[in-house]
């Protein structure tokens, strides 16, 4: 055999054998569209109907200068609509008081919960001539339940009603106000506020019956009447919003829009920092 036949042959077999490199492909996720959405979940700061509530003095000015603090974190995320924890009936009357208040940011609150001392700073700051709200109240029977599990025994629900409360870096109630928000929007203490106020309750029932699951249906279904409130408003493409709610709300919209192609929620500790 010619040589220079040979010498070609042997070459194309030792390079068929060698291993061929590979090429890493990386395929870049698309960028999320959507209007963004800060959803900041809160404890109330002031006066609340709700079973769970932390101490806090909203009268004490240390304190609201603390809020404010977190107003001003809050602000850089820009916002051009806020959403609180309110009735849409009651829109007027909270554009009004919101108002009077960028007129006069040291006008005199009765009462003042984190709508007064929260939301409309972080407007204020971020010049926002939008807010609504967007609550749907309904009324709940968790003390029937609560009852009826200790009738029945029923030990799921017992035990983790007995051991519930916030996972965090450090106690809760001595945290500051800022660690204190820091504690319940992380995500396995928003899965917490879902599950003690509603799935812990499918474990209570009696034969054939589902007394439980029913009670905790009626959070699933305020929430979604809240977010069909949210829906309904005439948001535009370039809008951004900032919402701020009762932690347990803030859960049900973590997981309502981060399937909806219409919102694209920004991470929140970036603006707790």
């Amino acid at each position: 055999m010619n040589k220079l036949l040979l010498s070609g042959l042997l070459a194309l077999l030792i390079s068929c054998q060698q291993p061929t490199e590979k090429k890493e492909v990386t395929v870049e996720a698309p960028a999320r569209e959507g209007i963004p959405v800060l959803n900041l979940g809160t404890f109330h700061m002031g006066y609340t109907s709700d079973a769970n509530t932390t101490e806090f003095d909203e009268h004490d000015q240390k304190k609201k200068e603390e809020v404010h603090r977190i107003a001003a974190k809050l602000a850089e995320f820009r916002p051009t609509v806020i959403l609180v924890e309110m009735e849409p009936e009651y829109n007027n009357r909270l554009q009004q008081q919101y108002r009077a208040y960028l007129e006069n940011p040291e006008m005199h609150f009765e009462h003042p919960d984190e709508i007064e001392l929260l939301a409309y700073e972080v407007g204020r700051l971020s010049g926002v001539e939008k807010i609504f709200g967007i609550d749907h109240q309904m009324g709940y029977n968790y003390p029937g339940i609560d009852s009826l599990a200790n009738a029945l025994g029923t030990a799921a629900y017992k035990t983790y009603m007995d051991n519930a409360g916030y996972r965090g870096e450090q106690d809760y109630d001595s945290a500051s106000t800022l660690d204190k928000l820091r504690i319940i929007n992380r995500d396995i203490n928003l899965d917490f506020l879902i599950t003690v106020n509603a799935d812990i309750l499918t474990h209570v029932a009696t034969e054939g019956n589902f007394e439980g699951a029913d009670e905790a249906a009626k959070f699933y279904h305020r929430n979604l009447r809240m977010f069909s409130n949210i829906n309904q408003l005439p948001l535009a493409a370039d809008d951004r919003v900032f919402m701020l709610m009762g932690a347990a709300h803030t859960a049900f919209f973590r997981d309502f829009m981060s399937r909806n192609p219409r919102y694209h929620m920004v991470d929140t500790y970036g603006y707790l920092d």
